[in-house]
């Protein structure tokens, strides 16, 4: 809940550098790129991203995504291996599913609201924005297709992602499209 009132993971902001993520989150990602322009890391629960100019150019903070679908998948109970140390010691165990209405009750309770976005994943997916935090949050809303997974299942009205940063200029640009 933090993340969607505060737009930072543990007071990493999405336009840190990779080093002061890695101070904040630890030493303990998988770092990914598909090109000298753009890097992640994936802290498990918790992804970053970077983008720069040229190799020569320092990385710039660009987003972090918390992947909140991952819990589905358990990993030894209340996260496991999936939610990183930092964060762990922080907020303890995490259920298997985030539940909207949960999310929505809880953030109530703070006076914070979340505004309905249009969005390209719709139906299936809805999308929800924290103004102040330009923070977004996607939840599953229905199936288009059954599928079977090995491990792990999302619910109709778990949080699958919550992102940053998502400006106003973005969503008035989803709702001038999606509307």
């Amino acid at each position: 809940m933090d993340v969607v009132t505060s737009g930072t993971v543990l007071g990493a902001r999405p336009t840190d550098g990779p080093d002061q993520v890695s101070a904040i989150l630890g030493s303990d990602f998988a770092e990914n790129s598909l090109s000298d322009h753009s890097m992640w890391r994936d802290y498990g629960l918790v992804e970053f991203a970077w983008v720069r100019e040229s190799p020569d150019h320092p990385w710039a903070g660009h987003h972090f995504s918390v992947q909140v679908h991952r819990l589905s998948y358990g990993g030894g109970g209340g996260g496991g291996h999936i939610v990183n140390e930092a964060i762990r010691e922080r907020y303890g165990r995490f259920d298997r599913h985030l539940r909207s209405d949960k999310l929505q009750r809880l953030l109530g309770n703070r006076g914070v609201c979340l505004e309905d976005v249009p969005d390209a994943n719709g139906p299936a997916f809805s999308l929800h924005w924290q103004p102040a935090s330009q923070v977004s949050v996607m939840v599953l809303r229905k199936r288009e297709r059954e599928r079977t997974r090995r491990r792990g299942t999302l619910l109709i009205g778990d949080v699958c992602r919550i992102s940053s940063s998502v400006t106003a200029e973005q969503v008035v640009w989803n709702r001038a499209r999606y509307g």
